[in-house]
């Protein structure tokens, strides 16, 4: 007999069980293509600043400021991708890899309408919100440069995003990475051509930055959607599953939109910080970016880790095993605080060489190594909090999640930020110092939390 191609039940029934097995083994199966996507698009976000700084003080900080704004909007879709990730991961973990894909098709829906929606907004308002931060005019001119494109291209990002963590709350995370590493590549490569006119390419600055990342957007919804329809992983999508169903997207808001607001809370407190160290000057400003960026390096580790645990405690959640998505969160954690601990230190012997990366300029590389030696003693802790405040969000609990989100940054941080550098006397260093205290203060609030065990009866 002819042989037939796998029905989908068929590949269900070969898929990789999460939910049996050593735990350990589980998470750095799950999480380690996590490691590497979530690397790779802050790689690219560390690249486009190494070339934006050949530009200078004044692009690094309008850059710089840019991309706090888009991580406003982009906290927002984290914020939607939650509901989703918490939705696919109980339907997949109980076995109904159908009710599954039935959620992610809704899920496309939902980001496509979302990031038309960011485009219009974006586009409209851009220059008279940048222009409420009061930077100096050329560096205000070099970041609403590099909004309008990114804001321009957001409309596929939204489907994009919702489908490729989709796949990833399937317990597929090496799809995603797949699709990542191949945008990424594209976006890398071009990229310096775009800013520095390169060849026969013409100079366009910022805008180039932008230009590279809309294309590689472009590009990995196209991939996405193939595979998606296709059934290359544990989804697949029919026609049917595009016709919207209010009741599924109702779910998914419920469930997402605290955490929306936790992200996009946590994500305008970067701009009222951003704010705040403004008056310092560029020099202030632009080495705040340069630390940002560093941050970057870590927190892949950090959202990936975080993320692979809430995948597991919905899987868990999903079969009835609430004791092991419980241990899951324990073992992320203590996997990222190793790692932080070992981040830390090469900060505390490198900060010079690791902020000498993104510019040559010597006053901003000492700035930036002081802010990156005081963020150190946050980063002691701040594997705690982006761990277990994801897997109790991906178990479904977002309410408790943002609440100690909101706390951290509108009760501790701001006002620390606000008091410290007149109070005590610190200039800006007193913003970096108020950050480091915020921090601790959500590390014993989620772990507090998450002993507490509520978060294992959610249902969603």
């Amino acid at each position: 007999m002819p042989e037939t191609e796998p029905t989908t039940d068929e590949k269900t029934a070969k898929k990789r069980d999460w939910t049996k097995g050593p735990i350990v083994s589980n998470l750095l199966r799950l999480a380690w293509p996590m490691v590497i996507m979530e690397s790779l698009y802050m790689l690219g976000q560390i690249i486009d600043m190494i070339w934006v700084g050949r530009l200078g003080p004044d692009a690094i900080a309008g850059v710089g400021m840019a991309n706090i704004c888009v991580l406003v909007v982009m906290s927002m879709d984290i914020g939607l991708i939650i509901g989703v990730r918490a939705m696919v991961s109980r339907y997949s973990g109980a076995g109904d890899m159908r009710g599954a894909s039935r959620v992610a098709g809704q899920a496309v829906i939902l980001g496509a309408i979302w990031g038309l929606t960011v485009t219009v907004g974006g586009v409209l308002l851009v220059k008279s919100v940048f222009g409420l931060f009061g930077m100096e005019p050329a560096a205000t001119a070099e970041g609403i440069a590099y909004l309008w494109i990114i804001f321009a291209g957001w409309g596929p990002m939204g489907a994009f995003l919702m489908g490729m963590y989709s796949i990833q709350a399937s317990g597929d995370s090496v799809t995603p990475m797949i699709v990542e590493a191949s945008t990424r590549i594209v976006h890398i490569a071009i990229c310096p051509f775009l800013v520095l006119g390169w060849g026969i390419f013409p100079r366009l600055g910022v805008s180039g930055a932008a230009i590279s990342n809309v294309i590689s957007s472009f590009l990995g919804i196209f991939i996405i959607l193939w595979i998606l329809f296709k059934g290359r992983g544990q989804l697949k999508l029919t026609m049917k599953d595009l016709i919207p169903a209010p009741d599924i997207i109702w779910r998914m808001l419920k469930i997402g939109i605290p955490s929306l607001i936790l992200h996009t809370q946590k994500s305008l407190g970067d701009l009222v910080l951003a704010w705040l160290i403004v008056p310092f000057g560029t020099l202030a400003v632009a080495a705040h970016s340069l630390v940002l960026r560093v941050e970057m390096l870590f927190l892949a580790v950090g959202i990936a880790l975080g993320s692979g645990a809430g995948v597991l405690a919905g899987l868990n959640l999903g079969a009835g095993r609430p004791e092991r998505a419980e241990k899951s969160g324990w073992t992320a954690m203590g996997g990222m605080e190793i790692f932080m601990a070992v981040f830390c230190a090469a900060i505390l012997l490198r900060a010079e060489a690791i902020v000498g990366i993104f510019t040559v300029e010597g006053d901003l590389i000492r700035m930036g190594s002081e802010f990156l030696r005081i963020a150190a003693a946050g980063y002691i802790v701040i594997g705690t909090v982006f761990v277990l405040q994801d897997c109790i969000s991906g178990a479904g609990d977002t309410v408790p999640a943002m609440i100690g989100s909101i706390a951290m940054v509108w009760v501790v941080q701001l006002p620390l930020s606000f008091l410290l550098p007149r109070v005590g006397g610190l200039g800006v260093y007193g913003v970096r110092w108020a950050i480091v205290i915020a921090t601790f203060t959500g590390a014993v609030f989620y772990t507090a939390y998450f002993i507490s065990g509520r978060w294992k009866t959610k249902t969603v």
